[in-house]
């Protein structure tokens, strides 16, 4: 369906935010209160929110995501990580980078652009905070378990939440590892090691 440009409809519902994004309205909320979306309450309590706000998120998805590249057959292990904290993005990438495991890595910033990414081409491994801005990692992965292209690709929750706080939340699926902050490197490599023989004897 072509889109109204008429000046009276730049705004549109939750709903249509949200089967623009491909999120639910939960999660198009939580961006909303955010600032990650733009947009405002209706007297009755309805939001309503900026087409152009919406194209944008989605340009900048589609901008900010790192390229496809093609993996090398049976040699780096293909790593996600998904924080928002800069000084942790730089100690994933140091880390990792000291290790003795071909790693080829990825770091983003929002649960959104992750997705974006873990559609296009998805990882061996995604590590993951749960508090983010806008897309949290709760609805990040819900979103991923409910795709199927990505039903092989391991997954580890790093947050400064209790188990009892996660659970408040709804849980993680049960095939979620979940360590606590500060980021345990150590078991970390212990777990990505064991997947590089897991492929290894697969392949």
């Amino acid at each position: 369906m072509a889109r109204n440009t008429d000046s009276n409809r730049e705004f549109i519902s939750t709903a249509q935010a949200a089967r623009q994004l491909g999120l639910s309205l939960g999660a198009v909320q939580q961006m909303v209160e955010s600032g990650a979306l733009a947009g405002w309450k209706t007297a009755g309590g309805h939001r309503r929110i900026r087409q152009d706000s919406v194209d944008a998120l989605l340009a900048r998805s589609q901008q900010g995501s790192a390229p496809v590249r093609q993996r090398n057959e049976g040699s780096k292990l293909r790593v996600v990580v998904v924080e928002d904290d800069s000084l942790l993005q730089t100690l994933y990438r140091e880390t990792f980078a000291s290790w003795p495991i071909e790693i080829e890595l990825c770091v983003l910033d929002h649960g959104l652009d992750a997705l974006v990414e873990l559609g296009r081409q998805p990882p061996d491994l995604l590590i993951a905070d749960l508090r983010m801005p806008g897309l949290d990692g709760f609805e990040m992965i819900r979103r991923l378990r409910e795709n199927p292209v990505a039903s092989e690709t391991a997954i580890v929750v790093v947050s400064a939440l209790t188990a009892d706080e996660i659970e408040a939340e709804g849980g993680l699926p049960e095939d979620v590892t979940v360590y606590r902050k500060p980021v345990p490197f150590h078991q970390l490599q212990g777990y990505m090691q064991a997947l590089v023989a897991q492929h290894k004897r697969i392949r």
